[in-house]
């Protein structure tokens, strides 16, 4: 008897510390949290600034040495979704939250390189050094995705697509939720798929 409560026991205390990130994630159609982050440019990126505005938001949880990520970035394809996005308004958000000493973390320095050096065309790449914000929307993989209304609220969570796998070859004739997401919204039409499961390398937590 004891020893099934110490192990009932341990499993809470393991939920609650090593997957403390994933408590009260939001929920699709609740408001987003809201945050301010510091950019690779040295300027503070408010979320709930956007929404007064009227802008839709992507998020877009990132680790430069994940396989899952390198698939979209290194034949230049995030970038592209990127591009056709912001081109039409849309606030597109690169979120950095590996922990210092964990693989992918970035500071100003080595991600402005890294912008610069693989044409990255989201407005902004963001330092979650602490993983503050990665936790506040329990992110768990990179990439995880959000797409925000333009009134503060979660219309799509999830998945970038329906290929859960590191390869490139599988980008063409995917499913994009996330550019789905998008047009959707555009057309003040309902989010027909508005959460999935993400996929990718875990979120490199401290």
């Amino acid at each position: 008897m004891f020893k099934k409560s110490f192990i009932l026991s341990l499993a809470v205390v393991t939920a609650l510390v090593g997957g403390s990130a994933y408590a009260a994630a939001p929920k699709v159609g609740e408001k987003a949290p809201d945050f301010t982050l510091k950019g690779a440019d040295g300027k503070d990126y408010k979320l709930s600034d956007f929404s007064k505005k009227g802008q839709t938001v992507v998020l877009e949880w990132f680790n430069k040495d994940c396989p899952y990520v390198r698939k979209f970035y290194d034949g230049k394809t995030m970038q592209g979704y990127q591009a056709a996005s912001t081109a039409k308004g849309t606030v597109w958000l690169t979120i950095a939250s590996s922990a210092k000493g964990k693989e992918g973390h970035m500071d100003a320095a080595s991600a402005t390189k890294y912008k610069t050096e693989k044409g990255v065309n989201s407005t902004a790449i963001l330092l979650d050094e602490e993983s503050k914000v990665a936790k506040m929307y329990a992110a768990k993989t990179t990439p995880h995705m959000f797409v925000i209304d333009k009134k503060g609220l979660i219309a799509y969570q999830g998945a970038i697509d329906d290929r859960p796998s590191a390869s490139i070859k599988t980008i063409e004739g995917a499913q994009n939720y996330v550019l789905a997401a998008l047009t959707s919204l555009e057309k003040n039409e309902p989010v027909k798929t508005a959460s999935t499961a993400p996929y990718g390398c875990g979120v490199k937590y401290p």
